[in-house]
């Protein structure tokens, strides 16, 4: 069973929880929209956070930590499987992220995020920009 979550305006963690526990299930998921995923903080701190662990390693020394805000989102579902089994490995396998919304996939599952939605009273940054500040730089129309 293949399941499409529309991640625009969705809080990071919250979001990569619920992905987690459907590709545990065995459901194949997709993320569309993953630049525009909001991380609840202040813009500065969120910031900082994401470059200090980007530039903690590289890619051949040390944990690499990537740039583009579909990698960086499925890093964070990564963390929240036991990636180091072979059942995680086998459920993150099942979880593909996109950048916009690819042509052949029209049908777009919602998905309730508790607490996700409200985000008029919060600080937080979109996950593209958070990308673009640490070196992302955007290719073809996502400019």
């Amino acid at each position: 069973m293949s399941l499409t979550i529309d991640a625009e305006g969705k809080i990071l963690g919250r979001l990569a929880t619920k992905i987690a526990r459907e590709a545990k299930d065995g459901k194949e998921v997709n993320i569309v929209n993953a630049d525009k995923v909001v991380i609840s903080g202040s813009k500065e701190e969120v910031i900082a956070n994401y470059r200090q662990k980007y530039e903690r390693g590289t890619r051949h020394d040390g944990p690499y930590y990537p740039k583009a805000p579909h990698k960086i989102l499925k890093r964070t579902v990564r963390n929240m499987l036991p990636y180091k089994s072979k059942e995680g490995r086998e459920a993150f396998s099942r979880v593909k992220a996109y950048l916009g919304v690819p042509h052949d996939m029209e049908e777009i599952t919602e998905v309730d995020v508790k607490e996700g939605d409200d985000l008029r009273y919060r600080n937080y940054v979109k996950l593209g920009e958070v990308s673009k500040s640490i070196g992302w730089t955007p290719r073809g129309d996502l400019k």
